[in-house]
């Protein structure tokens, strides 16, 4: 019997929808598996059509032209192929994994366990299918759990039980915090039970909210870590086994990448998220307003990390509040990014509008309405110069106040994509901090400080009045930040929060603004997730909702 068995992972990065555009980066990765003498190519998860399709998979075309890709690269000459795509048999329609050999009728393994949380909603779409047995490629029985399915003990102990010899776990596993310490634990867990060795291939790229942080690896029959492929990276791997005197598989040498620690990881999420979202949807320029606060600089160097600054323009629109201090941190922004800035005063459009509606105001005193308007208007103007020029806006507000409602709906809150979504206000000022000490090969932007210190500690402001502060009509953010993530990250009741020390008073009235914000973030941009109770899909709470926590 032989006992080499050459392997290739293709931890790559699809487009979703391009059906042929996918096929054809199987095709060339099939070509480079050939060459290197691959007995077997695997691709991630849903590799051909990318993930997750949500309602696209619903559609009897789509279904149609997934299936006819799937024949012609079946038809095709090369090493064994793993590859993800939808399945539609028997009416009904599986998550499915298909392995496509020369002159060998195709095998498929059907996705059993479905996950229903978090981002994940694959009972709407899918059918549970039955447990698979191994599949026999050149010397090896290789047992290919689809993601969910090596979560739980049962697939893979009744693939060990029928005789495979090395599992291959394909993915769509996308970033969360933490994320990567959840999976090596899974599946080391999955190897001690079965005394097999196993391989975690993942995808790569961003779709919409979600980033696929690759960090795929192989582990030996004992548990052990013996290859490691980078975080967020393309890369193609040959991994060569051979089997040992007991009868195991044992990796010959594998690849050791360090993996980004939680602020880089989450600073890359970001980085590929905004660069996903360009690339993705056809458009190469990004603008957004420069304010001289610590929001937007933050956004503007992740646009410039991700597009480069060249394909960056910075607008900053003072009003008459706009502080000198604000105007000069704005333009150090742009000057140590290398980006683009242009100026485009307000005050004249502010004053037009308050004319037009004085005579129905007549009467009332200035208050929120008029700070809005000068929002609103900068979102005109943003938007403006978008449709003009093809530079699609990103909007720049954190967690923090997109949990509050501190934004205007249709004012600071325009934009097509949102990077700080899911960072919280005291995250973005260490991230700052991070990136001002840091920078890696993936940055587009300069090296250095790019964010002046003067920013990151000059207190927060909107300045849509005199001598405002953020603080005026929030809590400081170092104790909304801890209130808001116990009560949305964590699902921590009222109480739990008093009975940790914070005031009543401000856990209520945190979470009232909380629930009454929850129409604005219906109507807000998408934005990254970073963490396991992003809004969106993570955390779903309807609109109009009178219920509060009694304690």
């Amino acid at each position: 019997m032989a006992d080499r068995f050459r392997l290739t992972l293709a931890q790559l990065d699809p487009v979703l929808g391009d059906l042929a555009g996918n096929a054809e980066r199987t095709r060339a990765a099939r070509a480079e598996a050939k060459a290197a003498g691959a007995d077997l190519l695997v691709m991630p998860e849903m590799f051909l059509t990318g993930y997750q399709m949500q309602d696209l998979v619903l559609r009897p075309a789509f279904l149609a032209d997934v299936a006819a890709h799937i024949a012609r690269l079946g038809a095709e000459s090369g090493p064994a192929l793993g590859i993800g795509a939808p399945w539609a048999e028997a009416g009904q329609l599986y998550n499915a994994y298909h392995i496509l050999a020369p002159g060998a009728a195709p095998r498929r393994v059907l996705k059993h366990h479905l996950p229903h949380r978090d981002v994940f909603d694959e009972y709407r779409y899918f059918s549970p299918g039955p447990p698979s047995g191994p599949v026999p490629i050149g010397a090896a029985r290789i047992g290919f759990p689809i993601c969910e399915d090596a979560w739980f003990a049962d697939i893979a102990e009744t693939l060990a039980e029928t005789g495979a010899e090395l599992l291959v776990v394909p993915n769509g596993s996308p970033y969360h915090r933490g994320k990567q310490d959840v999976r090596s634990n899974l599946m080391v867990a999955r190897v001690i039970e079965t005394g097999l060795p196993l391989v975690y291939l993942n995808l790569t790229g961003a779709q919409d909210d979600q980033v696929f942080d690759g960090a795929s690896f192989a582990l030996a029959a004992g548990g052990a870590l013996v290859a490691q492929l980078p975080a967020f990276d393309e890369t193609l791997t040959h991994l060569t086994w051979e089997r040992g005197a007991d009868g195991l598989w044992q990796l010959v040498e594998g690849p050791r990448a360090g993996l980004p620690d939680p602020w880089e990881a989450d600073y890359r999420a970001m980085v590929e998220a905004v660069r996903g979202y360009w690339r993705k949807s056809g458009f190469t320029r990004a603008l957004l307003g420069l304010s001289g606060g610590v929001d937007s600089a933050l956004t503007a160097a992740i646009a410039a990390d991700a597009l480069g600054p060249q394909n960056l323009r910075c607008v900053m629109l003072p009003s008459r509040y706009t502080s000198r201090e604000s105007l000069e941190d704005a333009r150090g922004v742009a000057e140590a990014l290398g980006c683009r800035l242009d100026s485009l005063p307000i005050s004249d459009a502010q004053s037009a509008v308050n004319g037009t509606l004085a005579p129905l105001f007549e009467g009332c005193d200035a208050d929120v309405t008029e700070e809005n308007i000068q929002s609103r208007l900068r979102g005109l103007f943003l938007m403006a110069l978008s449709n003009k020029f093809g530079e699609m806006l990103l909007t720049t507000g954190n967690k923090s106040e997109v949990a509050v409602g501190y934004a205007t709906i249709y004012g600071d809150m325009a934009g097509a994509y949102n990077p700080l979504k899911d960072l919280y206000k005291t995250r973005v000022f260490e991230t700052c901090r991070w990136r001002n000490g840091n920078h890696r090969a993936w940055m587009h932007g300069p090296a250095g400080q790019v964010i002046p210190d003067r920013v990151i500690d000059k207190p927060p402001s909107a300045e849509l009045r005199e001598e405002q502060r953020d603080e005026d009509s929030l809590p400081p953010y170092a104790v909304l930040d801890a209130i808001l993530e116990g009560l949305i990250d964590e699902d921590k009741p009222v109480r739990a929060m008093i009975a940790e020390g914070y005031d009543a008073a401000t856990v209520k009235r945190v979470e009232r603004l909380i629930y009454l914000s929850e129409y604005k973030r219906f109507q807000s941009a998408p934005g990254v997730r970073l963490t396991k109770r992003a809004f969106w899909l993570d955390r779903r709470y309807p609109i109009v909702n009178r219920w509060r926590d009694a304690q």
